[in-house]
């Protein structure tokens, strides 16, 4: 399919490229295609280019700056996102993050991620939506359609197979062709013909051999099957080879200003290896994004959207709407143990250390600094009546490392001769935003950096520092040398090691009550790769036993109405850049969780963790709610949930084990350099069904405040040929409260011996919808004929049979059958 205008307004922006591009000679063209720096495309004053600004964002903007002193309104992450199951809602989160991406001059948001849940152990499985290919879609086509609303590009990402993190620089996925078309690639497929995203990431890993970079299906499958016209962008440091890139059609080398294109494709080009042409199409491409995102001089910009987001409010909404209910029990004599009810409470309990501090958002790339958080001891603190008494424990601090120092912290960089080049001043120890200290000094003449404060100690004992990072490293603490070595990164081939999982070295010192001083210094700066000297210090006073803590929890549940226990997963065990070893609960968690229960009949558990747990204890407590990384709100949204302000009304968005063995998919580590995706399209659900194991909570589980009966299901005729059917689902609210409810609708195929093999059923569409007690809502939900194809070696087909629609309130919750005969 050839690149075509998608729009009578997009015509005009063409012109402008042609014109733009006409004006300039080849190397001019060959610079477009490579980064500047980290973050931007390089500006060409001749033709009114200015530079072109990306940013990460999946749960917000984060900006060129990686520094908390650039804050960015923190959305909760993308498989809370998910958890809505409500696209609309989701768009407006995507005019959100465009109305902070032009807050902050960025033109191209690196979000969203929508490879897959393949397995529970993915270290970047909170920044995915979920396990299901239609699910993604939907969520992905809504938040891509937001952001570019707003007259900013959006970059759906990784293409493709990126589903897990270990060696995901040089790991080659073995994949089939039916299962990369029917679950891989189907979500990338679905949003760029319904979504028209204006930009694609291309992933480190390869694809049955050939590295994504490079791969042939950049230009096959994107551009001529799907009439992608956008950019296609590298991940950060995947680009290895000028030519093989070049002639794949992948436009961006990035980060810059070293990279493979440059001089490297204009003397590639002039060899004749590859075609002057070919960097006319991709020079093109860049421009077509410059003059999208108004970037380009003369172009208009591409921005239906020019009303204004309360980004806190949408923060607190789209926190409350992603909550799944898991348990709610009934307890002996009475009704459900939530909401509770505040004029029953005099003494509330809230425990464990994510309840003081918890995670808003995950790390990495979805990392941002908020203005703001609210914890949920903050939360309820805030909601409850004056007259509750509402008392805190730790009781278990799940962390493996300690918090970075925050504060006054002042910056130096110094020369070759130990003269100060420049400083500044941050708030935190640490150099995340080092290139930005350079100022008008030259790259060249920094030698070492040094980070330095103070703090207050207010007990004398043991105190422990963390220095992190790589390379020669010293630390002086009260002027005194405490550490001086070389810290070595476990994974130093990974381009982001450095970032996402930085070699540490703990110290450990007896310090007397009073202000401590401190300095950090790394003295073996490479002036090539700044923007990779990354150090950080961390500090913790005596870190407190824990059995201690576990006996002082254990006494404040005792005496509560209530016992409210918040657990989850740390940055050390669930983040970008490297996978799960375990999907238990760090630290002594668990145990807080069974003792509190032991002693406190009313215990309540929520989990703040981006990505499936083991909940042992499930049967133990009398609720749990799953509050993800809930953003900025929280707190404030844990606290309406739990006193029935609002109801929960999130579906998880993925299958959660009770066992960890029991997940039929585990494996993230290549063997010889391969992963084999060996079960094919038995991902997610499908496997588990396909293994006959029962998981702690399935596909689209999630409870609710009220009650529904499902009346009737009825299917009709598709309106086009991209539709199988129209279903009409009606259901009753026949509880007492207003309530609102995910309708789900199941696929199931014939019974033919010879027909591919497929799963029992399989979601084919869904909607939400909302009534008040005693009302009807009715659900019209069009299944796509995409639904229910196969891919064969001939390409799509439909097996024609009887089918059945199955409507219902989860996976293992069907409540409605319907025949749909296909010939």
């Amino acid at each position: 399919m050839a690149e075509q205008p998608a729009t009578p307004a997009e015509a005009g922006r063409e012109q402008c490229v042609t014109e733009a591009l006409a004006k300039l000679d080849l190397p001019a063209k060959i610079a477009l295609l490579s980064g500047a720096t980290t973050w931007s495309l390089p500006a060409e004053p001749e033709i009114g280019l200015r530079p072109l600004v990306m940013s990460d964002g999946p749960a917000g903007v984060r900006g060129e700056r990686w520094a908390p002193e650039d804050t960015a309104v923190q959305l909760p992450n993308a498989s809370a996102l998910a958890a809505t199951w409500d696209p609309e809602l989701v768009r407006t989160a995507g005019r959100l993050l465009a109305q902070e991406a032009r807050r902050k001059g960025v033109h191209l948001l690196l979000a969203p991620t929508i490879n897959l849940h393949r397995t529970p152990r993915a270290g970047r499985h909170f920044e995915c939506y979920s396990e299901d290919p239609l699910l993604t879609a939907e969520i992905g086509i809504g938040l891509v359609r937001g952001v570019q609303d707003g007259g900013v590009g959006a970059t759906i990402k990784h293409f493709v197979a990126n589903d897990s993190e270990t060696d995901r620089f040089t790991v080659d996925v073995q994949i089939d062709h039916r299962t990369l078309r029917e679950i891989y690639l189907a979500p990338f497929e679905a949003i760029i013909r319904y979504a028209s995203p204006w930009a694609v990431m291309s992933a480190y890993n390869a694809v049955n051999g050939t590295t994504m970079t490079e791969n042939a299906a950049l230009n096959a499958v994107l551009r001529e099957e799907w009439g992608f016209s956008g950019v296609i962008v590298s991940d950060w440091h995947a680009a290895r080879d000028t030519v093989r890139d070049a002639l794949a059609g992948m436009d961006v080398a990035m980060p810059g200003p070293d990279t493979v294109y440059g001089d490297k494709l204009l003397a590639a080009v002039k060899e004749g290896v590859v075609p002057e042409p070919q960097i006319d199409r991709m020079a093109t491409r860049v421009l077509r994004l410059a003059a999208r995102t108004g970037a380009l001089e003369g172009a208009s910009v591409e921005a239906p959207y020019d009303g204004v987001v309360d980004g806190h409010a949408l923060s607190n909404e789209l926190a409350a709407r992603s909550m799944v209910l898991l348990r709610n029990h009934v307890e002996p004599g009475g009704g459900p143990t939530l909401p509770l009810n505040p004029k029953g409470l005099r003494r509330v309990a809230v425990l464990g250390a994510a309840a003081a501090h918890p995670r808003t958002g995950g790390g990495g790339s979805a990392r941002v600094f908020p203005p703001y958080r609210i914890s949920p001891l903050q939360g309820l603190r805030d909601a409850l009546p004056p007259g509750v008494e509402v008392s805190y424990a730790e009781g278990s601090n799940p962390r493996l490392s300690l918090p970075v120092i925050e504060g006054a912290v002042r910056a130096e960089l110094y020369d070759d001769d130990g003269s100060l080049l420049s400083g500044a001043d941050l708030s935190q120890a640490s150099t995340n935003g080092l290139p930005e200290l350079l100022g008008d000094v030259e790259v060249e003449d920094v030698r070492a950096v040094e980070l330095s404060g103070t703090v207050d100690v207010a007990e004398p004992g043991r105190h422990v520092f963390e220095v992190r990072g790589q390379g020669r490293l010293t630390l002086i603490v009260n002027g005194k040398e405490r550490f001086s070595g070389t810290l070595t990164l476990a994974d130093p081939e990974n381009p982001g090691a450095a970032l996402l999982a930085p070699a540490r070295k703990r110290v450990e010192m007896h310090l007397e009550p009073g202000t401590v001083s401190f300095a950090l210094v790394k003295t073996d700066i490479d002036p090539a790769n700044l923007e990779f000297a990354l150090f950080s210090l961390a500090y913790s006073e005596p870190l407190p036993d824990p059995q201690r803590q576990l006996d002082e929890a254990e006494d404040l549940a005792k005496n509560a109405d209530v016992a409210i226990v918040v657990v989850g997963t740390s940055e050390d065990v669930e983040s970008e850049g490297f996978d799960r070893e375990s999907l238990a609960l760090p630290g002594t968690q668990d145990e807080l969780v069974r003792r509190v229960a032991s002693v406190n009949p009313r215990t309540i558990v929520v989990l703040n963790c981006g990505a499936p747990v083991l909940t042992p204890w499930r049967e133990d407590v009398s609720g749990i709610l799953l509050g993800w990384f809930g953003g900025q709100e929280m707190g404030a949204a844990v606290a309406d949930v739990l006193l029935g302000v609002r109801e929960p009304t999130g579906r998880l968005p993925t299958t959660w084990p009770d066992r960890e063995d029991d997940a039929p998919v585990l494996a993230t580590r290549p063997n010889y350099g391969e992963l084999v995706y060996e079960e094919g399209v038995f991902v997610g659900y499908r496997a588990w069904e396909r293994a006959g194991r029962t998981p702690a909570y399935c596909f689209g589980h999630g409870l609710g405040y009220t009650e529904w009966r499902y009346d009737s299901v009825a299917a009709g005729p598709g309106l086009d040929d991209t539709e199988l059917a129209r279903v009409r689902v009606r259901i009753t609210n026949v509880g007492t409260r207003p309530g609102r409810d995910v309708v789900q609708v199941y696929l199931s195929a014939p019974d033919r011996a010879d027909g591919p093999d497929r799963p029992r059923f399989w979601l084919a569409g869904f909607a939400s919808v909302t009534a008040e007690p005693g009302d009807v809502a009715q659900a019209d939900i069009v299944l796509p004929r995409r639904a229910a194809e196969v891919w064969t070696d001939e390409g799509w087909r439909l097996p024609p049979g009887s089918y059945q629609i199955l409507a219902g309130a989860s996976y293992r919750d069907i409540r409605l059958a319907a025949a749909l005969p296909i010939t």
